[in-house]
């Protein structure tokens, strides 16, 4: 049987001196002591719980809940810690490839193919064709071992999160030995 940990503030010590003699006063105040411990234990450790990379395991999903990430899909520890220590400065980037590609790449731990139907030139005479496709469009690929393996349906919730709202979109997921486009 382990001993419980001891308080740093230990109450025996601080009775005043009538009920210090009392050996009753004394247990008692023991009997407080290690209930007391713990509470006094993560009081003086709260900054750590709320810091990813040192908050225990289950206090990762509270803080995913509190930054707007879900980390429900997310087995891996680690994978998780980094989620939620990213979590702002993902939401900075929503919206944009390199936003997208980053939620993926941390979600999937592949970096995807993104093809977006937009462009930008400039030009010295007017009238120019505009660049990119008239038809709005995302495409987003990623290339894995097995295709099999991944959760399609998680990908697409991913995509519609985190791309450009007025986009449509579509998700494929390709075997990395097919031929690149």
């Amino acid at each position: 049987m382990t001993s419980p940990p001891a308080s740093p503030y230990p109450l025996r010590d601080q009775l005043p001196g009538v009920y210090a003699e009392d050996g009753f006063a004394g247990v008692f105040a023991d009997g407080l002591d290690t209930m007391q411990a713990p509470v006094l234990n993560v009081l003086d450790c709260l900054d750590a719980y709320f810091r990813p990379g040192l908050a225990p395991v289950d206090f990762l999903d509270w803080i995913g809940g509190w930054v707007g990430v879900e980390l429900d899909g997310l087995t891996s520890e680690s994978v998780r810690r980094e989620a939620a220590g990213t979590a702002m400065a993902l939401h900075r980037r929503r919206g944009t490839a390199y936003g997208l590609a980053a939620a993926v790449r941390l979600a999937f731990g592949v970096t995807p193919e993104i093809t977006e139907s937009g462009g930008a030139t400039w030009s010295a005479r007017p009238r120019d064709p505009f660049p990119g496709d008239p038809r709005p469009g995302l495409r987003v690929a990623v290339r894995v071992p097995d295709p099999s393996a991944v959760d399609v349906r998680r990908l697409e919730s991913l995509v519609a999160a985190a791309r450009p709202a007025h986009l449509p979109f579509t998700v494929e997921v390709l075997d990395e030995r097919s031929d690149k486009r």
